[in-house]
């Protein structure tokens, strides 16, 4: 079979994104609306992708000359769709750590102007020891201030040079975030205070919340969708119809809206000074809900996530939590909230999707947080009660971490699937926990005390909310003696 190179040419246009990140999410995302941008309006760029990780998908993208397929599937308007599209928006991926040089050279491109990345949930965070001469530095921020700094020098400091940012990990105020450690990097670097008052002056840092249910790449159906489009292609990327992304800048959102004329090529996408409402929503009930069942329903033996919300007793305790637990610990309009979550359960079982467990588990210690603890607690502050279905998730989270540390990144579990270890990807730091804490100690309670008190993943002690940690510790001890399948039917069922 030809390769997708053969039936198509990329094409040329100036370089206008880098791209932090090469996975499934952003490339059938952003890369997708550059791609329909390009087609339907003026804008005329493409991304250049960053690997920003020493392992990656690199040279797989540059072998296809940055081409390949979304598909794109779901229900509208009661009919069935299935959307595909070759997306030609992406002009290359490099490899920071491997070619650095040729990646810090874009600093001086006058063609770069936005700059997107999604470096997961604990990209954006502080990391002690990057040097201003690391190539590159460790951190995403550390990457982001290095870049800037030659760039600033590039230019002269001139404000026509800076850049927007529009970072999309899902963590709240990830644009004013990032801005802040880039400039705690500048202060730590001793960069000149004209470089800070070009940061804060010329360069601009929006907040955005992305929307779209990506399980990538399609690999039971990849054979027969490659028959179906006449070449083979190794970097198919499936996701569902729907798409959501709102920006927030205290800029010129028209001027912002017309330079990235997404908006304009009939995309949707929302430029807002304020998106807490978009964030909130979105990330406690559909995030929130993926990583309050997908940890136990991956233990239950699932694989999907069509498969958990079909499952009798997964739906219940799905339908629990989301009900009973994530809406009654928010603020707003109840009933808006419960048919948002509605519309949600309906994307979730999408026949067209099929998004694996096992892909939503990366970074759970990071996601958790962010997702689900603000559930957690807002419950008991409202309720004066500990939410049963997602304590049962952190018992599950604690049960599902036992294991090795074999790789960076990586850890070897004592679970099997099909009699294969199951491997989890994490922060190693985070993994290297509960190595240590399973060396010690397979009680319950001890385990339950040690995460709950663990505030580098919660960033407070969580002991201290009232029959917390005994709940958690009760729901080890039955995964631990009944198995996991008797222990979640139990909280479903009650």
């Amino acid at each position: 079979m030809k390769s997708i190179v053969d039936v198509k040419n990329p094409v040329s246009r100036p370089e206008k994104v880098l791209q932090f990140g090469e996975g499934n999410f952003l490339r059938a995302f952003v890369d997708w609306q550059i791609d329909v941008a390009n087609e339907k309006t003026k804008f005329n760029g493409n991304v250049v992708i960053v690997q920003p990780l020493q392992r990656g998908l690199s040279d797989m993208i540059n072998e296809q000359k940055g081409l390949y397929t979304t598909v794109l599937r779901g229900i509208q308007n009661g009919k069935k769709v299935d959307e595909r599209r070759v997306i030609t928006s992406v002009s290359k991926c490099i490899k920071a750590y491997d070619q650095y040089d040729d990646y810090i050279a874009y600093a001086k491109s006058p063609d770069i102007r936005f700059v997107v990345s999604n470096t997961t949930e604990a990209g954006i965070s502080y990391a002690p020891g990057c040097k201003l001469d690391d190539k590159p530095p460790a951190s995403f921020p550390a990457k982001a201030c290095q870049f800037l700094y030659r760039r600033f020098k590039a230019f002269n400091g001139s404000a026509s040079s800076g850049l927007v940012f529009i970072p999309c990990e899902l963590i709240e105020k990830n644009g004013d975030n990032l801005k802040r450690i880039i400039l705690d990097y500048a202060k730590e670097w001793n960069l000149e205070a004209d470089f800070t008052k070009w940061v804060n002056e010329a360069c601009m840092f929006c907040n955005s919340l992305v929307d779209r249910i990506v399980p990538g790449y399609p690999k039971e159906e990849a054979e027969k969708i490659c028959s179906e489009q006449g070449y083979k292609d190794n970097l198919l990327d499936s996701a569902e119809i729907f798409h959501l992304w709102v920006i927030e800048s205290q800029g010129d959102l028209d001027k912002l809206s017309k330079e990235l004329p997404l908006k304009d090529a009939g995309l949707n996408v929302i430029w807002t000074k304020d998106m807490s409402f978009y964030r909130t929503r979105k990330v406690r009930i559909l995030n929130g809900t993926h990583t309050m069942f997908v940890p136990p329903a991956y233990l239950y033996g699932l694989e999907t996530v069509r498969e958990s919300i079909i499952d009798k007793n997964m739906i219940k305790f799905i339908k629990k939590g989301l009900f009973d637990e994530i809406i009654p610990s928010m603020d707003g309009d109840k009933e808006a909230l419960k048919d948002y979550a509605n519309n949600v359960l309906e994307r979730f079982e999408n026949p067209f999707i099929k998004h694996e467990l096992s892909s939503i588990l990366l970074n759970t210690t990071a996601k958790f947080p962010v997702r689900d603890l603000p559930s957690v607690t807002g419950f008991i502050k409202k309720e004066g009660k500990v939410p049963q279905v997602l304590a049962f998730d952190l018992a599950s989270i604690i049960a599902l971490y036992e294991g090795k540390v074999t790789a960076d990144r990586e850890m070897t579990t004592v679970h099997k699937r099909g009699g294969v270890a199951v491997k989890l990807q994490d922060d190693t730091d985070s993994l290297k926990f509960f190595e240590d804490l399973y060396a010690k100690t397979r009680d319950p309670k001890e385990l339950a005390k040690a995460v709950l008190k663990h505030e580098k993943f919660w960033k407070e002690d969580l002991t201290k909310y009232e029959g917390l940690e005994e709940t958690v510790a009760g729901y080890l001890a039955a995964i631990q003696k009944d198995g996991i399948k008797r222990a979640l039917d139990s909280v479903a069922n009650r």
